[in-house]
């Protein structure tokens, strides 16, 4: 599928740990928000407000920024029936599109089989990171793998061939207990190799880069300034994939998601200020998703795994807003405290594949589900 000319570019930022969206997207005009969360309630009078209900976490401002200019689609209560409260299932199920059974095949390595039938490009689809997110797994279809753009580029063949080997069987070691080692072994076998096959190109895109922008040092910006570095280096990438870890607030969630949520913002107006100085973003749409979202009630010290959460479209073709329906905060109706899901991530699936891919959704999510019109038309 093409926006402007050009060849759609899909960026997956995955936040690794169950995000509290609450306290990111927060629903400052409900006194249950407050009486709730004695501990780890941000003030009203720092609340970034969207509304006279909702506002975001003072440490989102550049995102709220991104928001006011109609950048950013928030879809409220995004998640599954009979949430999983596991870490590795419900990132399974994401990964896989699959809440009902165990899945075998990544979301995404289905769209990078459908992107490049004939395994032409070995970039199609790119993860910026350690080992291979199941989101990308699928017998046959090369994925390249890279943990930092700098020192893959200066590797050697022997160095460079054994980190990949590592980063397979990280893969192996993750998924075989869940799927089998066979398939895994076999997915490696045929894989494996191919994963090599972009090294040499790769290698290129630091030496074509030129930037004013001043990333930060932490993780997920230089992440998102290698997806920003493959991305103009024109090599036919159509998906670029990264993570961004330390969500699991249970504890000590008042200096840590703050933290998080500076670095992730910060992260994303770079990336995009970037593309945009030059003129490489009109073709680029960003998502971040989570787990899970957390518990309504804190613990004392942060909030438990829940279900329903929330997740951001961004990009220059984006419909901004509000979509969907922020989860009820009455504990009486919610189970087991948890901020029920209203709109199921198939459906978030189905429009980003039907309306920004170009490819049928149905057979890779498992049905059809309601599409959300967040992004602009011609």
């Amino acid at each position: 599928m093409e926006a402007n000319g050009k060849q759609t570019v899909f960026v997956v930022v995955q936040l690794t740990g169950g995000n509290d969206f609450m306290n990111t997207l927060i629903p400052y005009g409900n006194d249950i928000y407050y009486d709730s969360r004695p501990v780890i309630r941000i003030p009203q009078e720092e609340i970034l407000p969207l509304d006279d209900y909702l506002g975001f976490n003072p440490n989102f401002a550049p995102v709220k920024e991104l928001y006011d200019e109609g950048s950013v689609a928030i879809v409220q209560g995004v998640g599954y029936p009979n949430s999983s409260r596991s870490h590795f299932r419900g990132m399974d199920i994401w990964h896989t599109s699959e809440p009902d059974r165990i899945g075998t095949e990544g979301w995404l390595g289905q769209v990078v089989a459908q992107m490049d039938p004939l395994k032409e490009n070995p970039l199609t689809c790119v993860n910026i990171g350690r080992g291979l997110p199941r989101a990308m797994a699928k017998q046959g279809v090369p994925i390249t793998s890279v943990g930092d753009l700098d020192n893959y580029g200066v590797m050697t063949g022997i160095s460079g061939e054994e980190r990949r080997r590592q980063a397979l069987d990280i893969f192996q070691k993750m998924y075989g207990q869940a799927i089998g080692s066979g398939p895994v072994r076999e997915y490696v076998a045929r894989t494996g190799l191919d994963v090599l096959k972009g090294a040499d190109i790769l290698k290129k895109a630091p030496e074509m880069y030129t930037s004013d922008v001043e990333y930060a040092s932490n993780p997920i910006a230089q992440s998102l300034r290698d997806a920003a570095r493959v991305h103009l280096a024109d090599f036919g990438t159509r998906i670029i994939y990264t993570q961004h870890g330390g969500y699991d607030t249970h504890a000590n969630e008042v200096p840590n998601h703050p933290r998080l949520l500076t670095e992730l913002s910060g992260a994303i107006m770079d990336f995009f200020q970037d593309i945009r100085d030059h003129n490489a973003s009109d073709n680029v749409v960003m998502l971040v998703f989570t787990e899970f979202g957390r518990r309504i009630r804190d613990n004392g010290s942060g909030c438990d795994h829940g279900a329903g959460g929330g997740s951001f479209i961004i990009g220059d073709r984006v419909n901004g807003g509000l979509y969907a329906e922020y989860p009820s905060l009455d504990i009486d109706k919610q189970t087991d405290g948890d901020m029920a899901h209203t709109y199921d991530f198939r459906g978030l699936y189905t429009t980003l594949l039907e309306e920004w891919m170009g490819v049928e959704g149905a057979p890779i999510v498992g049905g059809h589900y309601e599409k959300l019109p967040i992004f602009a038309k011609d």
